[in-house]
């Protein structure tokens, strides 16, 4: 067929062209094999430098073949052939504009340019799309591979990079495009083939996840460009609109990419119109369909978000299309609308030179924005404070705004979504960081300003409202009328008097008419109407020829002339302006002049009370939101231990940036957030390095002295008033400071020049100065080892007084240069100690002595501190101890001497002082207590140091041939045996002389005891608090010594537990007791009721101090979790936050052991619901819902279910029924635990009548139905219908309910029946084992002994049910869930030893 005969159409696949078509249509004649394609190739190119573009009319079929077999031919081939069709294409291109000029052209020779266009551009694209099809399938194997020689394959593949080769191909095509080709086809309409054609390699190129990547950059902007002249010159924009719409569908990585290329069409190609149907498209697609279709979705949203912030304004008229999708379920389509708006508010609508209309979009979005503030979905919720965190740094937010955005901030403080939290948290800081108010924000002391302020605002309006009346202009006709029946009165008197008794007013000569009529006007006002009346009668006959007095008629009554007269002259509008205006002079001065000046009073008089109004406002708005921020302050600092790290993080940096405004709140969130030191996360623990070092190491000043200073001066005052807790922290932060050399060497030199008082400072700051050189020594022992004599003579030179809280505090500074834990065994170096002659400890030794014989409160913390300083540092410590005992004890002696002396023979015993007593006691404990950790730790640590010393000496001597040992004695060795023993040995050394010699005997510390034990024994003879409360505590500390001891007087101490009036003596023995119980645990065990017995003492402090006892018993395994832990739950409903909070820390770290919360709370559950001991009812569901809330476990869930409903047979009273009703809808029910409760719906279905069970019965049923799946709905329907069955009619209604339902619709428990039947069976046995059932009354009040026995019997009752069904075994503890500290002492026997 000849060239110019056919015409080639393009095809839709490949096997097109190999079929005969219509007429004239070209056709495939042969394709060639791939042997023969090299030579039919360079016979293409021969031809191609003979006749030109057009030799592709001949040699087509030699195209075809190659894409024909593009998968079989050499790489080489490949290339040759693209090459040669790049070189083609590129010289058509150039060809065909003059061919397009030429008037001339025939229309074969057209047709032949249009089937060479159309064959060059169908061979360049496919031959393009083989080489993506061939590198997309090699990414793939590359993901599966790894990246590693990942260009080397693709090169192989090919035989060049494809990536770089894409974009000169894009690039020619798109200059081909350009060229005004549409006069090569009929009525110069192109085919809509042709352009889908080129278009079509476009969108798959796009498709390829790799053209996202920067590499690829090129490539992309290629493809946007040849689209957009698609665009603008082939009319593309509805198959473009459609294409888009659906790659955003099923390509995640295209977003970014059709965001930049549709931006850039709206731009630089003009074609904004595009922006709005793909929108509309979007804004079509159905809500309910997007959220089946997530991917869609998630492409739609991330196009419209990024869309938005590339060409806002365009997109803009198309936002009221978006709208519906607010309303859809999906969230992510809500987040995209509501970001457009956002930037449009940041990019279009902001400023204060807005237009009415564009004010009004603005305000429309930021509604909208903040009513989906509380959306359904957590992630909006979050979107919608980010959005706005946004706007605020931007300052993008109107100010009549900021009071609504911040309440909504401080509302959403409260949400149950971690990240809702953390980005209120963000939009808060970010509010406080761009306030248009203040940088300080004090509540207090914007107050003050603004309470002035108002005042003044107060006064000014009303002084303008008093001049407002005063210069009103009342109407003289009103006023005449209202004067005259008086002004009548008072005429006809004066007419009636003789003339005589007139009084006459005076007229001076020099008065004018006008000065005369108006004094007459301004009397009559005043209501002077006599006066007025005379005036006018001088007036008469004064000025007889002038107005108005000229006119009296004579024909009239002389009462109505007067009257005439009197009202011409009061209405007279002359008189009554210039009555307006005193100021005026009596000069001509019209009305318009008198005008005139009065308006420029006026206006500045309006325009200070706009600006007083402008500035009370101001400060109403500043006050508003600093109280908004102490709000947020409050309910942020209760999200200081979240178990989140990222929210903490984020409370830290709030809390900075508020101390930094000045907030006086936040000084308590600064302080609050010291304990996190100790956090186990990193991440925490950084933050709150972070916080101090940003509050108080970069202090402001102009040298490093001053800087010095004020750093030195801020962490001084964090010591005011701090607790032990806090200076514990903070030396903790202080240290990790110095560790770093964070700390400047001049902090450190002015530390030391206010310690030794060489700058002049308060004795407080000179104490202060003293604990930070300490908390600086735990980092670098050195800063108070090198100038251990100059601190001794700082604090405890001999002085009087005696500075005792500067001697503690020098104390504590020295104790931080000796590692003060137990030596370790891979430490050999001697322990560092003082000899006993060093001047400290002579120093020390006189300042307790002497200090003994004066009641001053502070010298007990000092001995102690002091007592502990000297076991800590010195060489044989027991031998100063003792002395100082010795000394302070012949002190009191002297004193009891001196009272017998000078009482003479008088036969009273003669008495010591009670602070001597309470002196000595308390030093004895001290020293007891001391002498106590000495041996446990130094004296163990050193005799342990010295044994491997001796044992490696030992070693290193032996000869070779003596270290054959027997095999006995070697596999002692390997198994660390021998070690252990001597472990063994050395403590039983350190327990004989606790219990054989401190307390016995000769020793010093047994003279004491005599003495104390009468002090304790007799609180009626000894009733002085302070004394009693110090004997109680030196009696805690001789127990702690010896076991013998402490089992002799465990009644005693115990009975002051419980008797004792003194709130702190209670307190202080519950921690004795605590430490005893770690101890010697089986002698405390008996004793365990009463330290649980204190949760419940009416004290609060000794609440609290109980409750944090028996955290750590518990937590450490020290004491045996019974049924009395039910006493801490009911400090989850003390009125003491404290104590709540200390419960419920308590219960969070127990339930991360194993399953203990599980297993108590059966008898928890008992106890509180008990009607004789338990709680309200109210507070019973605050305590079970707090505790309901660890099950996490389906298998524990469906255990506590089956429990539950078999306890409703055991239960006595309604409210147990109703308690257990409501614990059973706590629980996070499955379906499996549904069906467990329908298997035992018998235990409760005649319990449904009444209405608060059937209610938390339906709650149950409410809960399943959110998360149920379809399958599981039959069951939920079948339980409810039961539900509602029992309680209108009762259980019977159940059986005719069955009966109803037929056999063929048997529900799946009735399947289950013969193993439910068993479980049944097991548990009705036990049934008054599952949860505490009391025995009958009568018995128990038969005899109360057996009553005090069953009760103390209690804990001891489990379920039976634990132990009957295997399903359950694995909600029960594990071997490695199950603690593994025992205590190996026999207790019932030592009992029975005892008694």
């Amino acid at each position: 067929m000849s060239p110019q005969l056919y015409e080639f159409h393009l095809p839709l696949t490949p096997e097109e062209l190999l079929k005969s078509g219509g007429v004239n249509q070209y056709v495939v004649q042969e394709v060639l094999s791939i042997r023969n394609l090299p030579s039919q190739l360079k016979a293409f190119q021969a031809a191609f430098r003979a006749q030109g573009p057009l030799a592709m009319l001949e040699h087509f079929d030699t195209v075809y073949s190659i894409l024909h077999h593009f998968r079989s031919i050499d790489p080489g081939l490949k290339e040759d052939a693209l090459e040669f069709l790049i070189k083609v294409v590129s010289r058509h291109a150039q060809e065909l504009p003059a061919v397009l000029d030429d008037t001339t052209l025939s229309i074969s020779d057209r047709n032949a340019h249009l089937n060479a266009l159309k064959m060059n551009c169908y061979a360049l694209v496919r031959l393009l799309e083989s080489f993506e099809t061939v590198t997309s399938q090699t990414s793939l194997v590359d993901l599966d591979l790894g990246g590693k020689g990942k260009k080397a394959r693709a090169k192989s593949a090919h035989g060049f990079d494809w990536e770089e080769e894409r974009q000169p191909i894009l690039q020619l095509l798109t200059q081909l495009l350009q060229l005004d080709i549409r006069h090569l086809w009929n009525h110069s309409v192109i085919e809509e083939e042709f352009v889908s054609l080129v278009t079509g390699c476009c969108y798959r190129l796009l498709e390829n996840p790799t053209i996202s990547h920067q590499k690829n950059r090129p490539t992309r902007e290629a493809i946007t460009h040849l689209l957009g002249v698609a665009l603008t010159h082939y009319n593309h924009m509805l198959s473009a609109t459609v294409k888009i719409i659906q790659m955003l569908q099923h390509f995640e990585h295209l977003a970014p990419v059709l965001v930049a290329a549709v931006s850039l069409w709206a731009t630089d190609y003009g074609m904004k119109s595009i922006v709005g149907e793909i929108v509309r498209e979007i804004g079509q697609k159905c809500p309910q369909e997007l959220s089946r279709d997530p991917t869609g979705a998630k492409g739609f949203a991330a196009f419209l978000t990024e869309l938005a912030e590339r060409i806002p304004a365009i997109l803009m008229s198309s936002m009221c299309i978006l709208l519906d999708h607010l309303d859809g379920e999906n969230y992510m389509m809500r987040n995209a609308v509501l970001a457009a708006m956002a930037e449009m508010v940041l990019q279009v609508l902001n400023g204060d030179q807005l237009e009415e209309a564009a004010r009004d979009t603005r305000d429309q979005f930021l509604d909208t924005l903040q009513a989906h503030g509380h959306d359904v979905n957590s992630f909006v919720r979050s979107r919608v404070l980010q959005l706005f965190t946004r706007i605020v740094q931007q300052k993008a937010l109107p100010l009549t705004r900021f009071q609504t955005v911040v309440a909504l901030a401080v509302g959403r403080l409260a949400d149950k979504s971690v990240l809702v939290c953390k980005n209120a948290i963000q939009l808060l800081a970010s509010f406080l960081t761009n306030n248009p108010f203040s940088c300080k924000l004090s509540d207090t002391d914007l107050a003050g300003p603004l309470q002035k302020e108002t005042q003044k605002l107060q006064e000014m309006r009303a002084e303008r409202q008093t001049a407002a009346a005063a210069s009103a202009v009342l109407d003289p006709e009103e006023e005449w009328e209202a004067m005259l029946p008086e002004l009548t009165s008072t005429l006809q008197q004066l007419l009636k008097l003789p003339q005589e008794e007139e009084i006459p007013e005076k007229i001076a000569s020099t008065e004018t008419t006008e000065e005369v009529k108006g004094r007459i006007r301004r009397l009559l006002a005043k209501a002077s109407y006599k006066q007025a009346i005379i005036l006018t009668q001088e007036a008469l006959g004064h000025f007889q020829e002038s107005e108005p007095f000229n006119h009296m008629d004579s024909e009239e009554v002389e009462e109505t002339r007067f009257l005439n007269l009197l009202e011409t002259i009061f209405k007279d509008p002359s008189a009554s302006i210039q009555e307006k205006n005193p100021q005026v002079s009596a000069e001509n001065m019209g009305p318009e002049q008198t005008d005139y000046k009065d308006k420029p009073e006026k206006s500045k008089g309006k325009d200070e009370l706009v600006k007083q109004e402008m500035l009370v406002q101001y400060l109403q708005d500043a006050y508003s939101f600093s109280l908004k921020i102490a709000e947020a302050i409050g309910i942020i600092s209760k999200m200081m231990y979240e178990n989140t790290t990222t929210v903490v993080q984020e409370v830290i940096e709030f809390f900075v940036m508020a101390f930094q405004f000045g907030v006086p709140q936040a000084l308590f969130g600064v302080r609050r957030m010291l304990p996190l030191i100790w956090s186990k996360e990193p991440g925490i623990r950084e933050a709150v390095l972070n916080a101090y070092r940003q509050l108080y190491l970069n202090p402001k000043g102009d040298s490093a002295r001053a800087k010095a200073h004020v750093l030195v001066q801020n962490l001084s005052l964090l010591l005011v008033d701090a607790s032990v807790g806090t200076i514990q922290c903070l030396e903790e932060i202080i240290c990790e400071f110095v560790q770093k050399d964070e700390l400047k060497p001049a902090v450190t030199q002015l530390l030391w020049e206010r310690a030794t008082e060489k700058v002049p400072c308060s004795p407080l700051e000179r104490c202060s100065s003293v604990m930070l050189l300490g908390m600086m020594a735990r980092g670098k022992p050195e800063i108070v080892g090198s100038n251990l004599d100059t601190l001794v003579s700082i604090g405890l030179e001999e002085k009087f007084p005696q500075d005792y809280r500067l001697a503690q505090q020098v104390c504590h500074a020295i104790a931080n240069i000796s590692d003060r834990r137990k030596p370790s065994l891979g430490k050999r170096h001697h322990p560092f100690r003082l000899p006993q002659q060093h001047r400290l400890f002579e120093r020390l030794q006189e300042m307790v002595t002497k200090g003994f014989v004066h009641p001053d409160p502070l010298w007990i913390p000092f001995k102690e501190v002091a007592v502990t300083l000297i076991y800590q540092l010195a060489e044989g410590p027991e031998v100063i101890c003792a002395q100082i005992l010795q000394g302070c004890a012949k002190q009191a002696l002297e004193k009891l001497v001196e009272k017998s002396t000078s009482q003479g023979d008088t036969k009273e015993t003669p008495t010591l002082s009670t602070f001597l007593l309470m002196n000595l006691l308390s030093l004895a404990g001290d020293v007891a207590l001391q002498q106590l950790v000495h041996l446990e730790q130094s004296v163990s640590g050193e005799l342990c140091r010295r044994r491997v010393l001796r044992e490696e000496q030992e070693n290193k001597t032996k000869e070779p041939k003596e270290k054959n040992v027997s095999t006995e004695t070697t596999m002692e060795e390997e198994m660390g045996l021998v070690g252990a023993t001597a472990d063994d040995t050395e403590a039983e050394l350190i327990r004989g002389i606790c219990e054989m010699e401190l307390l016995c005997g000769e020793q010093i510390l047994a003279a004491f005891v005599p003495l104390l034990l009468k002090v304790c024994n007799n609180p009626g003879l000894y009733s002085n608090p302070e004394l009693c409360v110090a004997a109680s505590l030196t009696l805690g500390k001789f127990c702690m010594i010896s076991a013998t001891f402490c089992d002799s007087q465990l009644r005693l101490l115990f009975t002051m537990l419980e008797k004792s009036s003194l709130p702190i003596l209670r307190s202080n023995i519950m921690i004795a007791t605590g430490d005893l119980a770690i101890r010697f645990p089986n002698l405390v065990d008996p004793w365990t009721p009463h330290l649980y017995a204190r949760l419940r003492d009416p004290a609060q402090q000794v609440r609290k101090t109980a409750g944090l006892v028996m955290t750590h018993l518990i937590l450490k395994d020290m004491v045996k979790v019974k049924g009395q832990v039910s006493e801490m739950a009911v400090l989850l409903i003390d009125p003491v936050p404290q104590i709540t909070a200390l419960a419920k820390n308590f219960f969070n770290e127990l339930s991360h052991k194993g399953n203990a919360i599980y297993n108590l709370l059966p008898d928890i559950i008992s106890r509180l619901s008990d009607p004789e001991g338990g709680v309200e009812e109210e507070p019973f569901h605050t305590i079970m819902k707090q505790l309901l809330s660890y099950i996490t476990k389906d298998k524990q869930t469906e255990s506590l279910v089956e429990k539950l409903c078999q306890r409703f047979r055991t239960a006595r009273t309604e409210r147990q029924y109703r308690d257990l009703a409501y614990c059973l809808s706590q629980l996070p029910l499955t379906e499996r635990g549904l069906r467990k409760m329908l298997d035992n719906f018998e235990c409760f279905g005649d319990k449904l009548s009444d209405e608060s069970i059937f209610s938390a019965f339906l709650s149950v049923v409410g809960k399943l139905r959110r998360g149920a799946k379809p399958e599981g709905k039959a069951i939920i329907d079948e339980f409810e219908q039961k539900l509602r069955a029992c309680h209108t009619r009762g259980l019977d209604a159940i059986e005719e309910l069955e009966i109803g339902q037929g056999d063929s619709q048997k529900t799946p428990a009735a399947k289950k029946q013969p193993s439910v039947s068993r479980h049944q069976h097991l548990a009705s046995i036990a049934s008054d084992n599952d949860f505490v059932t009391p025995e009958p009354r009568r018995t128990a009040r038969r005899n109360p002994n057996t009553q005090h026995r069953l009760r103390k019997e209690k804990p001891k009752i489990v379920f039976s049910s634990d132990e009957s069904s295997e399903e359950e075994l694995s909600a029960e503890m594990t071997e490695d869930e199950t603690p593994k500290k025992t205590t190996p002492i026999r207790r019932a026997s030592t009992r029975r030893h005892r008694s």
